[in-house]
């Protein structure tokens, strides 16, 4: 059985950018480092920084001094000020670029006067983030339910799939004439899902690793279904069952931007280790 990896599987470089001032903040400082928040959607990477450690925390009020780290997803900006007028705090921002840019088009829409719509999951923690950008009277869109301004602006979870992001327009710009639209979603992220779905369409199985409290992860594993191929969604090697390959000639495999190319390879190591035993 043939074994391939999607050219691209595993952390972006907005994760990466994170993941590296995470680690460099640990071993630099001498005082407490927390994340607000974890600090990408990876147990294992949360888990490993812990060691080092990196604590994540769930909310601001916990934190009284030491070194702050913004976490990936960025954050809403009363809170961020809220952080910043703290004595003895020192922040870092690991915001994601692409999520930065964001934040900025939803202020920039809201400064338009319009109604600002949000195309993605309410309960993400960028989404969150963006709500604050985008202004009070600015809505999340689910699934053809929201009430339409005269007046639109519209973006997207910068993980949104394309296919989500053109489904909505499409409803929206049956609402109103007067939308300004900004397409937010990351590059980085519209490749991989291209990838993954060329992938799945010539394999028999595919296996998507990455953390469950990932949304790009798990809408890569949802795609793959969509294509009609069995798909399982793993975080580690270990989750791995000889049975889904044995009647496999060719197994895809991929993973979310918040999946550490060690995993990946780990991932594939087994796969082989089983396929190995079965002949």
């Amino acid at each position: 059985m043939k074994i391939e990896v999607a050219k691209r599987a595993g952390f972006c470089f907005g994760v990466k950018r994170a993941v590296k001032l995470a680690y460099e903040t640990a071993a630099k400082s001498r005082q407490a480092v927390c994340t607000l928040g974890p600090i990408i959607h990876n147990p294992q990477v949360v888990k490993d920084l812990e060691g080092w450690g990196v604590k994540a925390i769930e909310k601001p009020s916990r934190v009284k001094n030491g070194v702050l780290i913004i976490r990936s997803h960025g954050v809403h900006p009363r809170v961020l000020q809220q952080l910043k007028a703290k004595k003895g705090l020192t922040i870092i921002d690991a915001t994601c670029p692409f999520v930065t840019k964001a934040q900025n088009a939803a202020a920039c829409l809201r400064d338009e006067n319009r109604q600002v719509i949000i195309i993605g999951e309410k309960e993400h923690p960028e989404v969150i983030a963006l709500k604050g950008y985008a202004g009070r009277d600015s809505v999340v869109f689910n699934h053809n339910s929201v009430k339409v301004g005269p007046r639109i602006g519209v973006l997207a979870q910068t993980t949104l799939s394309t296919d989500d992001f053109v489904k909505a327009l499409m409803y929206l710009g049956s609402k109103t004439n007067d939308i300004h639209l900004i397409n937010t979603i990351c590059r980085a992220t519209q490749v991989r899902q291209q990838d993954t779905m060329q992938l799945a369409k010539r394999s028999d199985l595919m296996i998507v690793v990455g953390g469950r409290n990932s949304a790009n992860t798990s809408r890569l594993a949802e795609m793959c279904r969509k294509v009609g191929k069995p798909t399982y969604h793993v975080e580690t090697e270990d989750e791995l069952k000889a049975r889904w390959f044995s009647k496999a000639r060719l197994a895809g495999v991929t993973a979310g931007a918040s999946t550490p190319d060690a995993l990946v390879r780990k991932v594939v190591k087994r796969i082989r280790d089983i396929t190995k035993k079965q002949k």
